[in-house]
């Protein structure tokens, strides 16, 4: 009888499905991510695809498009998402600096303590204060959905030696993008910065190009770099990865108030997946870099707080340097503040 009775039920689902497949749905939003079906950026779009898709009722398709089907790099995907022909796009700070240079504010060293701080920021004012700016600046077309992350903390590693205080970076020669902030760190450490393209790093690590970078722990162990001599790294968390939602604001402000709505929903589901991803795919990557013969080192307070104050002068030169710097600084210090002490009332409240 239970047997018959879950046949039945299955059946209905089946059924249901189906014919919510068949029917042609009001709305198509074309997303993509140029990663990878393994990375964090894909599984927040398949909770982001499931959750608008049930939510709407069929009335929202969304088509993945993993890779570089539609767009490969983050200014031709940008731009993809200005003229309609992408959208929904996921960036780095990097891929989008060269449109809106100041959205490297989230590439600026140890102003967020932990994910937790991290997370209340980037669910607060100051990620509407960048969509606003983004929207100013791209005449109404590209607009910031969201903010989560893509592969946790950024950390220095090298192939030479522990790194503990600023002191011990002197002299390596530090893989960065080709982009002006990241240099600035690394020049303000007292360590060489040295641009390489990414799928030239593996070799530069072993013919000593480049002795060091700064990318999470998931990232180097997917790239397989302690092969290639990397066997240092320090868990500084200078920067949170941190990943930026982007889409046409023409397909958005074209929805109804209630698809809107679920679209909106939709990325906040997105967000909390790549929030949670990271954490752990990290945990068995940790794992294997230390099984593996690697060093893992953890700075004390005082490290941590050396490494802030030797870095200190990248904050004056980015507010010097970038476009509408100060604006965003100011938004994201302030957020960062307004999360340290909501948190800390949450948690002594906890304690009691």
């Amino acid at each position: 009888m239970l047997k018959k009775a879950f046949k039945t039920v299955a059946v209905a689902a089946l059924m249901a499905t189906t014919a919510l497949s068949a029917s042609a749905a009001d709305y198509t939003i074309r997303a993509t991510a140029n990663s990878n079906e393994n990375d964090e950026d894909y599984d927040g779009l398949v909770v982001f695809k499931n959750y608008v898709e049930a939510a709407s009722n069929g009335a929202i398709e969304v088509e993945l498009f993993i890779g570089t089907q539609l767009c490969s790099n983050g200014a031709e995907c940008l731009q993809g998402v200005a003229d309609g022909t992408v959208d929904v796009y996921i960036s780095t700070s990097g891929g989008a600096s060269g449109l809106f240079p100041y959205v490297q504010v989230l590439d600026l060293p140890y102003l967020m303590a932990d994910d937790r701080v991290a997370e209340h920021v980037l669910q607060g004012d100051f990620t509407r204060t960048l969509r606003e700016m983004a929207l100013e600046d791209s005449g109404d077309l590209i607009r910031l959905m969201t903010i989560g992350n893509t592969g946790g903390w950024r950390n220095f590693a090298n192939t030479k030696r522990r790194v503990a205080e600023p002191e011990d970076m002197k002299g390596l020669k530090i893989r960065t993008v080709v982009a002006d902030l990241p240099q600035e760190l690394v020049k303000a450490l007292g360590a060489a910065p040295t641009p390489i393209p990414w799928p030239e790093l593996f070799t530069s690590f072993q013919t000593g190009v480049v002795e060091g970078s700064k990318n999470g722990i998931t990232d180097i162990m997917g790239m397989k770099f302690p092969d290639a001599g990397l066997q240092y790294v320090t868990l500084d968390g200078h920067a949170y990865m941190g990943a930026l939602w982007w889409m046409s604001n023409d397909k958005f402000k074209a929805m109804p108030e209630d698809m809107r709505r679920v679209v909106v929903d939709g990325f906040y589901a997105l967000q909390q997946a790549t929030f949670a991803s990271p954490k752990r795919k990290s945990i068995q990557a940790y794992a294997d870099f230390v099984a593996g013969g690697g060093d893992l080192y953890v700075p004390t307070p005082d490290q941590k707080a050396a490494f802030k104050e030797a870095a200190a002068p990248v904050y004056d030169w980015f507010k010097s340097n970038v476009t509408r710097g100060d604006a965003i600084f100011a938004a994201l210090t302030e957020g960062v503040a307004e999360a340290e002490a909501a948190i800390n009332a949450d948690r002594n409240s906890d304690l009691n």
